[in-house]
């Protein structure tokens, strides 16, 4: 574990990082050919941060950026610290002036993009949440695959889930993946893959991110999910299969443990509402053709009901076709005794008032008699192309 108070610690990291070579490896092409006799084009980076209250976590985020395989001169980092109220401007003043630290009044993620990426001078730019981490060579590999692709103005990658007991579980696609929102299609594919493009996995170019700013200020969080959708339909983009990003499961997190908060959950179904609703009119702007923008927004029109019907009811038919909606997304190639199961369970949907509905999911997903009857005679189906290997033992102290 690292001592998040310990300047000798910072200073050491700081000086391993700037030791590393200051040349480019050669440029790995997708097919995994070398492109040894490349003239590698150097590209400026701008590593952006957004934090708030990331007081146990945000030391080791900007360790690992400072500790990356890439040339110091070749980059920039800038933090977006969004009204902390914890001890994480102290933590982060310790790292001047490696860092440039923009202050701003709490207002949720679209405001600290907005804010940040207009201050940034690269060529790209690399998100990271503060609570997030990224392994070695995830700035190089990202870097090098951008400069040697001017087309290319979207990069996601494979992920690693870091759970508190110090397991992981890597997330990853089949195979990686040249694509633009710009048919059905094509949007098929984005929307069983998006997990691979929010914050700490992202990097767009910077003239991109620029095209799309202002961010809707109602997107307090799903801002990334904003930008990498509007990303996707303005330019072509790939999605990696080496996982490069350390995403924290720490059981605060925002957008996946909203619950953990007073009011999250009802914050969390008002921002994917408001999601849905800029979308709607941005995309068409974007270039995204109607087919491919209607099967964008279907998902998250199905993902806002299913928060809403939650929190406030309605009626039941709504929340029998936002769940098959989500089942039929998201499990395509589920296996008959799943879609019969899945199918049987809709009846209780059609009979019960939403909140009940969910409750009784819930109380059910909770017994342990139900786990082991799901986990040996009927197993949850994958999310379709994509894999999740199991658990691992990790040997990370951090956790």
């Amino acid at each position: 574990m690292i001592d998040r108070h310990s300047n000798t610690v910072i200073s050491s990291i700081v000086a391993r990082a700037q030791s590393k070579t200051r040349c480019y490896r050669p440029l790995v092409r997708l097919d995994g050919a070398s492109c040894a006799n490349d003239r590698m084009t150097k590209v400026f980076v701008s590593v952006l941060i957004d934090t708030c209250n990331h007081e146990r976590f945000i030391e080791e985020a900007l360790s690992s950026v400072l500790a990356q395989d890439f040339p110091t001169s070749e980059r920039e980092i800038l933090v977006v610290d969004d009204g902390s109220t914890d001890k994480t401007p102290e933590i982060l003043s310790k790292f001047e002036p490696q860092i440039r630290i923009l202050t701003k009044s709490n207002g949720g993620q679209a405001s600290a993009f907005n804010v940040g990426i207009p201050e940034c001078q690269g060529e790209i730019i690399a998100f990271l949440d503060g609570d997030d981490w990224w392994v070695q060579g995830k700035l190089r590999r990202v870097a090098e695959l951008m400069a040697g692709d001017p087309a290319l103005g979207m990069v996601g990658h494979a992920i690693i889930e870091s759970f508190n007991d110090a397991s992981e579980r890597i997330i990853t696609p089949d195979a990686p993946r040249r694509f633009r929102l710009d048919s059905f299609s094509s949007a098929e594919f984005f929307r069983r893959h998006r997990c691979y493009l929010g914050t700490s996995r992202l990097t767009l170019r910077s003239s991109v991110a620029r095209k799309i700013l202002p961010v809707p200020q109602a997107l307090i969080i799903e801002a990334d999910e904003y930008l990498f959708t509007l990303a996707a339909a303005l330019t072509d983009s790939i999605i990696l299969t080496e996982p490069l990003t350390h995403y924290r499961i720490h059981g605060a997190n925002l957008f996946m443990a909203p619950g953990a908060f007073a009011g999250g959950e009802r914050r969390k179904a008002r921002a994917i509402a408001a999601l849905a609703f800029e979308l709607r009119r941005a995309l068409p702007a974007a270039g995204a053709p109607p087919d491919a923008a209607a099967a964008v927004l279907e998902l998250i029109n199905a993902e806002a009901a299913q928060l809403r019907l939650q929190q406030d009811g309605g009626m039941p038919w709504i929340t029998y076709r936002a769940e098959r909606a989500l089942y039929r997304i998201q499990h395509q190639n589920a296996p008959w005794k799943s879609r019969a199961f899945h199918a049987f369970a809709m009846i209780s949907a059609l009979l019960l008032p939403p909140r009940w509905f969910y409750t009784g999911r819930r109380w059910l997903g909770s017994q342990s008699w139900y786990k082991r009857a799901r986990r040996d005679l009927l197993p949850l189906p994958q999310m379709t192309k994509t894999n999740s290997l199991p658990p691992i033992r990790s040997n990370h102290e951090g956790k």
